[in-house]
């Protein structure tokens, strides 16, 4: 991470910030001057161009600017070269203008005004947060302009090279007040990225084993077959023994019998014909068409040379092309075999990744097919896709129902939601696992790791706008989750956060905490993290410069008490197994020498059930204390902070940071919504995913206040992916909805020791 200014340059941007213009000036041109450091004197050069701009003092700036557009640093050459034609041109229609002609961005959050002249400057494209408009580059060239503290930020001296991204700014005010436009928030801060290079000429990469891949392959069969079973079984016996307990009707005999062969005999018949069954699916509901190689040719011809190269070295069919029109950034693949394959991009990920970035994604894609992977995924599809279909009906239907009607379609919706996470769980290792192969296939096929880096990043980036333009999660986005290369969770604070830290500095819990990988059991995805520095260690193989510096460090040291308070429920319930080891011994003991005869209660071995929920219960109680500290208003953590908060290699999620965040709330509106799964806070950093523990009889709903102006105070915590758990929601007009996770949790101890306690005792 770059390190901070000396005290007599930070001092000069300061005064820059609070527009004490001849202080500032004094001390960055004495800096300028005096300095031995080269990087503090282009950063004074750089604040000076912006001050002289601000002072009217153009020829100044021109001047400085052509002494930058001469460094031989790239970003800064081409924010100088970028910079003066933009000086140059107002320069030239007004030599007397008191505006702010420059279009540079102030290095702190001022309030969110442009003069009109500077909101010409502002252009959007396809293409977002800095990204080039493949048919328009010469447009997404006059953009770079507009991020000056990008440039100081990577010019801070570091003995590591420049960071990617820049700190948040915004816009400059006009002086003239009545060329004020008032924007509704500012433009977030544009993105630079490294562009490494790839490899020209690169050895194979070591062959890498698929044992782990082949048993978790049969892994997820397996669980998707043994929940099926059991789900099915437990129907076919509640409908007898309702059958049994009516008048005049007799149980179907039929429902006696073990479904076992049948299942799987089923199963086996879904996977072979899943390709035709997921076109239907997907064309259907999901508005999938071809995608003609023409068309890929205009975006990518690299990809189209990759996907004939490939099938062409295995003496493969070309897999079908299809497109979905939806606007963030995603990809998968399904079918078996390789002439039944299927690679599905989105119209986001074509229009926002660079076409070097589009190849790599089409060439990991391969991978899944090369490995098989996609087989299996394509079951998961073809099980859970028509399940989430019937939750979002439900959904549909409670919407228009009356107040009663709608609570019973509200539940009805929930029940539905809950199989649905239940068979997506099946699959969550699989699809880790798998991902970390086709990053390696991507990476090898194209030599460009670094492309690989940068296109999913870039795609996390897209889902995160997509998030914040849609203010809600799209369906097709959460249903699809599960085989897209980016998880849209863990989108949502690295997508959103990105320009106003680092990523390096975002992804070192993913690096270098060591506890991290207990956080993904439950994830779909991996750590991002984890897969980039995986990438960047390939490209250093190749000996080229890798996009991130994610470099090898040694773990952190973190209290291992924290942790181990952290997962005391489930180090409780491995002490009910010990505890009902030693109930058993002594209770044995006890019968051998005639001392107790209660040997009966055990002989079912019911009692180590009861053993391991009741150790569970009191791991929860344990941990309440820290989990939910007392929030105090004169300590807690605000907007200004989430981002340090954010970067904290060593915070675990029982490290209950109390904050107070402003922002809007998003989310699904209706019953899609009813169990709060889809709360998300937009803060003025970013997006980050809010738990609500909600209590059945409060009159204001979470969910009645998503698209207003929201106070949120609660807990953070930091996983593999970033949340909140809510003490309080309260919009601006006092309205408040109370969450109850420290009552919920207290709630459930005592129920689960009440349960255990009865298990022990009735054997």
């Amino acid at each position: 991470m770059p390190s901070h200014p000396k005290p007599s340059l930070k001092a000069g941007l300061t005064a820059l910030k609070q527009e004490d213009y001849q202080k500032a000036k004094a001390i960055l041109e004495e800096v300028a001057a005096t300095a031995s450091d080269r990087t503090e004197v282009v950063q004074a050069q750089i604040g000076l161009v912006v001050l002289y701009s601000r002072t009217s003092e153009e020829p100044k700036a021109i001047a400085l600017c052509k002494v930058l557009s001469k460094n031989e640093r790239l970003q800064v050459k081409e924010w100088a070269e970028s910079t003066l034609a933009q000086l140059k041109k107002r320069y030239q229609k007004s030599n007397a203008s008191t505006k702010d002609v420059t279009g540079f961005v102030p290095f702190e959050n001022s309030p969110p005004t442009l003069t009109t002249s500077n909101s010409e400057l502002i252009k959007e494209d396809n293409q977002t947060r800095g990204q080039p408009d493949k048919g328009n580059e010469k447009d997404a060239q006059t953009q770079r302009h507009k991020d000056v503290g990008n440039v100081n930020e990577n010019l801070s001296p570091s003995p590591t090279p420049p960071l990617s991204q820049s700190p948040p700014p915004t816009p400059a005010a006009s002086s003239s007040s009545s060329a004020i436009v008032k924007l509704e928030k500012p433009k977030p801060p544009i993105l630079y990225w490294r562009y490494a290079g790839r490899a020209k000429v690169w050895q194979p990469l070591p062959k890498r084993g698929l044992k782990l891949l082949r048993l978790l392959e049969l892994g997820t069969f397996i669980a998707l077959f043994w929940v099926i079973r059991t789900l099915l079984m437990w129907a076919m016996k509640f409908i007898n023994d309702v059958l049994i307990r009516l008048p005049f009707v007799e149980p179907i005999q039929f429902l006696y019998r073990n479904p076992t062969s049948l299942l799987l005999i089923l199963l086996l018949l879904l996977i072979c014909v899943s390709p035709w069954l997921l076109d239907w699916l997907l064309i259907e509901f999901y508005g999938q068409k071809p995608l003609e190689k023409d068309t890929l040719n205009r975006y990518s011809k690299e990809a189209v040379r990759v996907l004939q190269r490939y099938c062409q070295q295995r003496g493969w069919q070309t897999p079908k092309l299809r497109v979905l029109p939806i606007a963030a950034p995603i990809a998968f693949t399904y079918g078996h075999l390789s002439r039944k394959a299927r690679i599905v991009v989105s119209q986001g990920l074509l229009e926002r990744l660079a076409e070097d970035e589009i190849a790599t994604i089409y060439a990991s894609q391969l991978g899944h097919i090369a490995h098989r992977d996609c087989t299996i995924m394509s079951l998961v599809l073809l099980v859970t896709i028509p399940i989430y279909l019937l939750y979002q009906q439900i959904a549909k239907w409670g919407n228009g129902a009356s107040q009663v009607w709608r609570t019973v379609f509200g539940v009805l919706a929930s029940i539905v939601y809950g199989f649905w996470c239940l068979f997506v769980g099946t699959g969550l290792w699989l699809s880790q696992v798998r991902l970390y192969y086709s990053d390696r296939i991507g990476a090898e096929v194209t030599g460009n790791p670094n492309g690989l880096v940068r296109a999913l990043l870039k795609i996390a980036i897209g889902i995160a706008d997509d998030v914040q333009q849609q203010e809600h999660t799209s369906w097709q986005l959460e249903s699809l989750n599960i085989v897209i290369p980016v998880g849209y969770k863990q989108s949502l604070c690295l997508g959103s956060v990105a320009p106003y830290t680092t990523f390096e500095s975002f992804l070192m819990w993913d690096c270098l905490n060591p506890y991290r990988w207990w956080f993904v059991i439950n994830n779909t995805h991996p750590l991002i993290g984890d897969r980039l520095r995986r990438l960047c260690r390939i490209a250093r193989h190749w000996h080229i410069a890798p996009e991130l510096y994610l470099e090898s460090q040694q773990p952190l040291s973190i209290k291992r008490q924290s942790f181990l308070l952290q997962i005391a429920p489930f180090l409780g319930t491995a002490l009910g197994v010990v505890c009902a080891v030693l109930i058993w011994v002594v209770w044995q003991t006890a019968f051998a020498l005639k001392l107790l005869n209660l040997k009966w209660i055990y002989d079912d071995w019911h009692y180590v059930i009861g053993c391991m929920v009741i150790g569970f219960s009191i791991g929860i109680l344990l941990r309440i204390n820290s989990l939910f500290p007392d929030i105090k208003l004169t300590s807690v953590q605000t907007d200004e902070h989430l981002s340090e908060l954010l970067t904290n290699p060593t915070a675990l999620p029982i490290d209950s940071v109390s904050v107070r965040l402003v922002g809007k709330l998003l989310g699904r509106q209706g019953i899609s919504n009813y169990l709060g799964q889809d709360l998300i806070l937009q803060s003025s950093t970013g997006l980050i995913k809010l738990h609500q523990a909600s209590w059945l009889t409060k009159s204001v709903q979470a969910q009645d206040l998503i698209g207003r102006q929201i106070i949120v105070i609660g807990w953070l915590r930091r996983g593999a992916t970033p949340w909140i758990d809510i003490q309080t929601l309260e919009t601006q007009s006092r309205k408040t909805a109370p969450s109850y996770h420290p009552i919920w949790s207290i709630a459930l101890a005592v129920a689960l020791e009440v349960w255990g306690a009865y298990i022990l005792l009735t054997g």
